[in-house]
């Protein structure tokens, strides 16, 4: 529970910053998500000021394209942030499962987008981190962006500066991986590479890590998405050329900007227009001339005399250096070079090593992802040990063993949770089993399951708990186990068909169901047996569900007439059911047959058709435990 008022249901999700979980909003009995920031970074003043700023900004932020923040609160010194829950799935998982996505709708898909980041720009709040993570769907197709503000940091897709956290790599504008300022045309670079995803279902770079990743980004041409999908119309290709330009200054001023292109990038009008090309910066990389174009324009008089004279002296040195290399002391100098190149790379070798590596964090990991984490840093997992804890799932990890910098190659030592060491159990009866089960199991307890019918209980919710509610107990002495509903008991119908009346009556007590019988007149049917049913065979039925039967007659003169008899409860004795079995005597049964057999908690009505000759009289009797409380003789029809 978060300030008296959210309580946590589970987990929705984990991040490098903060961990979001489905709440409820006791106050205002709405679903809510929080944002909790992460254990290991509360006590950091840097982290818990970032939140709380960038928490406040998001406030500000009215959109129906943008996640809404209702609270931002503390609870014992962990920063959370209440937002707005929205029922779906992202915009990464979307791609995966849709993908090809018609273009109209990714038309539609981007302009929510960029509605929402025009909104907060507005506002002069630059995401720093769109990604198609940070974007929710909903079964509407309804987006909604979230994280505004709050560059998220993990070992595979990020990367981190000294003072700066900057957003997901594959998403990353090139200021950004230079470790610039991120401005406005830095949320235009990401937006442009979540459009060619949606027309792709790929990112346009790939690599072993998250440099190699970055150096494509500000090096590498965004390949063209018409060669996944000749049928995109260049126009809409030129607005992913446009919004990814490598010089800020060239893609679109403002997403409102790049909206409007966007959206006639699809009429007809356009389907003429040339390919965007963006103009070439001198770059001042090192370049190899080619001394046969040299000498060309040195013919042709393009090349101006200083470079002539350089040629002249390059031809000069040429038959210079060819001697030089047969003397004694070239050779000499030769050998030192060498040796000196070996020098430093034996150094270098014994410095890249023997380096030290700061340790990734990796508290709440499970040891197999910390293994993983600490692999891609060269790292290993040394000694495990374990130790008891409140806030911490068991098998997660709690923290390292080990100093924050070690050598490459060294081992860390981690501590390992084994849940908490005694625990007040909560009352369980009416929640769900599988979220209720997994919760017990972070702190350590053993939970055995036990399915049952039940009639109130909806199936998968708990009926009752084997330790009340109040005890404290510790898990590594006991076993929970909690008993869960099945739903209602049922019972397959069979075909009745030509069946006589007094097995459909049999099976019906023998399943504790309702029977109604018609009659209709046939020729080819015999008499009391069944023309049709309601439901059909093969449906299942409750207990106490309603079997209708349309049985064959002779014409004979008959009639059926229904008698509600009210059976009341016995509670004496703390009884809390009692058995009633009902036995009716007309055309069709008589007093030695049971009609119905049925275990009520309460005062209970039940329907009885008695059909009946002419100027015959029905009979009935209702025996409640075993004794006869009411009977009836002069039933007519």
């Amino acid at each position: 529970m978060l300030g008296n008022r959210y309580k946590i249901i589970r987990s929705l999700g984990e991040g490098g910053m903060a961990n979001v979980y489905l709440a409820h909003d006791l106050v205002l009995d709405r679903d809510v998500s929080v944002k909790l920031l992460r254990l290991d970074l509360r006590d950091d003043p840097q982290t818990k000021k970032r939140f709380q700023r960038e928490a406040m900004a998001a406030t500000q932020l009215n959109d129906p394209n943008i996640v809404g923040v209702y609270d931002v609160g503390e609870e014992h010194g962990m920063q959370y942030m209440v937002m707005q829950y929205v029922e779906g799935t992202d915009l990464k998982q979307y791609i995966t499962h849709h993908y090809p996505i018609p273009l109209p709708q990714v038309i539609d898909i981007m302009e929510q987008v960029l509605s929402a980041v025009e909104s907060a720009h507005e506002h002069g709040i630059i995401h720093r981190d769109l990604k198609p993570q940070n974007i929710l769907i909903d079964q509407n197709k309804n987006l909604k962006i979230t994280d505004f503000g709050i560059a998220t940091a993990t070992y595979d897709n990020s990367l981190t500066q000294t003072n700066t956290l900057v957003g997901s790599v594959h998403y990353l504008s090139p200021e950004q991986a230079r470790g610039s300022v991120a401005t406005k045309r830095s949320d235009i670079y990401s937006l442009g590479i979540i459009l060619y995803e949606l027309l792709t279902g790929k990112v346009p770079f790939e690599g072993e890590n998250a440099v190699s990743i970055a150096l494509k980004h500000f090096k590498d041409q965004i390949p063209s998405v018409r060669q996944y999908n000749p049928q995109i119309p260049q126009a809409l290709e030129n607005v992913v050329y446009k919004a990814t330009a490598k010089n800020p200054q060239e893609r679109y001023a403002s997403a409102k900007e790049m909206a409007q292109d966007l959206k006639t990038s699809l009429d007809v009008s356009r389907n003429d227009e040339p390919k965007f090309t963006e103009n070439n910066h001198c770059d001042d990389e090192t370049k190899v001339l080619n001394l046969k174009d040299i000498k060309i324009a040195q013919a042709d008089g393009n090349v101006s005399d200083d470079t002539k004279e350089a040629h002249s002296k390059s031809d000069d040195d040429k038959s210079n250096d060819e001697n030089n290399r047969k003397s004694p002391r070239f050779k000499k100098a030769l050998i030192m070079w060498t040796s000196a190149a070996v020098v430093v790379l034996v150094a270098f070798c014994g410095w890249y090593f023997n380096r030290l590596i700061t340790v990734p964090n990796i508290d709440g990991q499970t040891a197999t992802q910390a293994e993983k984490t600490l692999a891609k840093r060269h790292l290993r997992v040394g000694n495990i040990t374990r130790t008891n804890s409140k806030v911490v799932a068991k098998d997660h990890v709690v923290s390292i063993d080990s100093p924050e910098r070690v050598r490459f190659g060294r081992s860390v030592n981690i501590v390992l949770s084994s849940g908490v060491t005694s625990y007040k159990m909560a009352d369980f009866v009416g929640t769900d089993y599988d979220s209720t089960a997994t919760q017990l199991r972070n702190k350590g307890f053993t939970v055995n399951k036990v399915t049952v019918y039940s009639k109130k209980v909806d199936q998968g919710d708990i009926i009752k708990q084997n330790v009340s509610a109040g005890n404290v107990i510790k898990p590594a002495n006991k076993a929970i186990t909690l008993t869960v509903s099945k739903g209602q008991k049922k019972v397959k119908i069979p075909n009745f068909k030509n069946k006589d009346l007094t097995e459909v009556q049999d099976f019906a007590n023998k399943h504790h169901l309702q029977v109604t019988v018609t009659k209709k007149n046939s020729s080819s049917v015999p008499v009391n047996h069944v023309i049709k049913q309601t439901p059909k065979a093969g449906t299942q039925l409750a207990e106490d569900d309603t079997l209708s039967v349309q049985v064959a007659d002779t014409g004979a003169n008959l009639k059926t007439t229904n008698i509600q008899i009210n059976i009341p409860f016995d509670g004496n004795g703390g009884k809390k059911e009692n058995r009633v079995q009902v036995y009716i005597s007309d055309a069709y049964h008589n007093l030695t047959m049971e009609y119905q057999d049925i275990t009520i908690n309460q005062e209970t009505t039940i329907n009885v058709p008695f059909t009946l000759r002419n100027h015959q009289t029905g009979a009935y009797k209702v025996i409640r435990n075993g004794r006869t409380i009411m009977s009836a003789t002069n039933i007519t029809g």
